[in-house]
Order: C-alpha cells, then structure tokens, then sequence
C-alpha cells in the first residue's frame, strides 16, 4: 500500500511540475518524467534520493511484470532468486502451452519427458485428423494399420463426392467401374440438362439422337418464350411459321 501511495506522489510531483514550470523547459522534470513513463532516457544522477529510490522500484516492477507475462523485453538478471524462478516457472507454460496448441511450432527441447509424450501424442492425434479430413500435412508413416486402412477409405468417400458434386479435385481414375458408371450417367444428365437450358457448357457431341431431339424441342421452347418476353435472346429462325404468325398477329377490331 505505502508502495502505490508513493507513486501517486511521484506522478503528482511530475504533473505539479508540469504546471509550474508552464511550457519553459526543465530538463530534470523532463527526465523525471522519462523515469516515471519509462520512455526516453533515464538519467538517476539528476533525481532526488527519494525520487531515484521510487523510480527503481517502478523500474524492477515493470520488469518482473514483463517476466511474469513471459515478454521478450524481460531481463532476468534484474531479478531475485526466487522472482527469477518464479518467471522461468511462467516461461515453462507458456512453451507447454505453445507446444499443446501449435506442436510443431514450439521448442520441445524445454520439455520435461512426460510433457514431451504428451505432446506427441497430441500430434499423433493432429495428423490423424489432417489425413482423415485431407486437410493439412499427413504424415502416413505415423498411422498405424488401421488408421491406414480407414484413411484410404475416407480418401475414396471423398473422391467419389468430389466427382458426383462436380468438384474439380474429382479423379475418376480411383473409381470402380460401377462408380465411374454411375458417375458417367450422372455427367451425361447434367451435360443434357446444360443443353437444354442453353449454357455455354453444353456439350452437344456428347447427345444420343434421341437427346438431340429433346434439346432441339426444347431451344424452340425457350426461344419461343424469350421472344414472347421480348428477351434480346429471342431469335425468330428457331420459330416455325405458326408461331412467327402468331407473334406479328393483332386482334381484329
């Protein structure tokens, strides 16, 4: 308590000063001030006894609080015996901490041997779950035969996803032959499909005749509609002559 009382006595000796000396300069209240704030030089010879003996404690504070948040602006050689410990006790969890969340970016070599199984075993775990989701490095020579197994058959749930979604990671060549049937049906119905509505995908070398037919009955469809909807699609050639008269016809009055 006499320790906070002494730096609030401190800062409104700075702030008292501030004030009286109004704008001129004062190069022991700027220095008091640089102690106090920590920026700046700090000069002790040009401080009074009672302000040095604050100053230090401000000082050896400040640093231990670094220390103690594991700061790489913390001098332990300013410490005691026992706040030395004390930080190097932090310092330890931290890098456990380090360890536990990002393994194979912290420095195992500050680990005790039960922390370092741990650890181990959390990236074991890690690089279970990157090879079964296909996310991150997969390190297979630390699966075990199980793993191994059950990882190629998520690989292959994946890519026949892939394929059946449309994705472009797809590899049809791991298909079976059932699957890449399957998997051709399925393409043959969304190239149809893309033919019919008219997208620049289409591919029309891929149609059996019969499909030919749909699609050509269905761009008359649709181009008879766009006309109707007055659409800058609309291409009156597509329209048979019916529905050319139709459209240019008028009511009779």
């Amino acid at each position: 308590m006499r320790y906070f009382a002494s730096v609030l006595l401190l800062a409104m000796g700075i702030i008292s000063a501030r004030a009286f000396c109004q704008g001129e300069v004062n190069p022991k209240q700027d220095n008091l001030e640089n102690c106090f704030t920590g920026i700046g030089t700090c000069n002790h010879g040009m401080l009074t006894p009672e302000q040095s003996t604050e100053i230090t404690k401000l000082q050896h504070d400040r640093n231990l609080l670094s220390c103690l948040r594991a700061a790489s602006e913390c001098d332990r050689s300013l410490l005691t015996h026992s706040e030395s410990a004390e930080s190097a006790q932090v310092a330890h969890w931290d890098t456990l901490y380090s360890c536990e969340t990002m393994p194979g970016l912290c420095d195992q070599s500050q680990l005790t041997p039960d922390e370092a199984k741990k650890i181990a075993k959390i990236e074991r775990i890690q690089n279970l779950a990157n090879c079964e989701t296909g996310s991150g490095d997969c390190d297979r020579s630390l699966l075990s035969i199980d793993q191994s197994m059950e990882v190629r058959g998520l690989e292959h749930e994946r890519n026949l996803l892939a394929c059946e979604s449309q994705q472009g990671f797809c590899d049809p060549s791991l298909l079976t032959p059932s699957q890449k049937e399957s998997f051709a049906g399925v393409e043959r119905e969304r190239n149809l499909l893309a033919c019919k509505t008219g997208e620049a995908v289409c591919d029309k070398s891929l149609l059996e005749p019969a499909k030919i037919k749909q699609v050509r009955e269905a761009n008359r469809d649709r181009d008879k509609l766009a006309c109707q909807a007055g659409d800058y699609s609309c291409d009156r050639s597509l329209l048979t002559a019916r529905q050319s008269v139709s459209k240019t016809s008028r009511p009779a009055t």
